[in-house]
């Protein structure tokens, strides 16, 4: 028999499976950086667990939908705006300066590699938060109410790396951690509704998956090779 559909008791589960491999992360440093990897797929077991097991809804309406061609060069195109369009800002006023020169024969290869490892994980995070939570919101919420939710449910989930984040940014945790909190917040929850925006558009879990894979390969390449400045990496916990 059905039940229903619990914020608190699926955000619980979603914890319970995904925050040791980013808890693990903050005690293990930088170096352990794939172990967040397993966070992302935790997302997909978990909330397969709740659509199966706990709350028994099915994943009927995730999205399975392969989407057209136009869809996919317009989520590579938005990711792509997204990432360098403040990097080439930042030059042109002088915030910024690149590490080093854009490679195309170094950057090509290390952006396809990741794209290929980061499909599954990538997967997995929009299968937890489009494909299954975010049709059971909607259902539940007026439109704007549910979008807001629903991203707010990501910052939740990226808590522990956001902490992170906070003490590397500065000597003092109790001044960086409450500023990194609050800088975080809005611009994670306005990328969920973004994502939100590409699956409801498309509706595909396959178009929101390559862009969330776009999104996050342009940004870790760039990083990795011409250094990223200022407003890009505030992006960090865009995932």
């Amino acid at each position: 028999m059905e039940r229903p559909f619990s914020l608190k008791l699926f955000l619980f589960i979603i914890i319970i499976f995904s925050w040791p491999f980013q808890i693990a992360y903050f005690f293990l440093g930088k170096d352990y950086r794939p172990i967040l990897l397993g966070s992302m797929v935790m997302v997909a077991v978990a909330s397969y667990i709740c659509g199966r097991f706990v709350f028994k809804d099915g994943f009927k309406n995730a999205g399975w939908h392969w989407g057209r061609l136009k869809h996919y060069l317009w989520a590579l195109g938005l990711a792509l705006f997204l990432l360098l369009f403040p990097s080439a800002l930042e030059q042109l006023v002088g915030w910024y300066s690149p590490a080093s020169k854009a490679n195309l024969g170094t950057m090509l290869p290390t952006f396809s590699i990741s794209f290929l490892i980061a499909i599954v994980p990538a997967f997995s995070e929009e299968f937890g938060w489009r494909g299954y939570l975010l049709p059971r919101l909607l259902n539940r919420y007026k439109y704007r109410k549910a979008l807001l939710l629903h991203g707010l449910v990501t910052w939740i989930w990226l808590l522990p790396f956001i902490l992170v984040m906070a003490f590397d940014a500065g000597e003092n945790p109790w001044v960086s951690v409450p500023i990194v909190l609050a800088v975080s917040l809005i611009p994670t929850i306005l990328h969920a509704i973004v994502f939100a925006y590409i699956w409801s558009r498309t509706p595909s879990l396959a178009v929101s998956t390559f862009y969330h894979v776009s999104f996050d390969e342009v940004r870790d390449t760039l990083e990795g090779t011409i250094g990223l400045g200022f407003l890009v990496k505030t992006r960090r916990c865009w995932c």
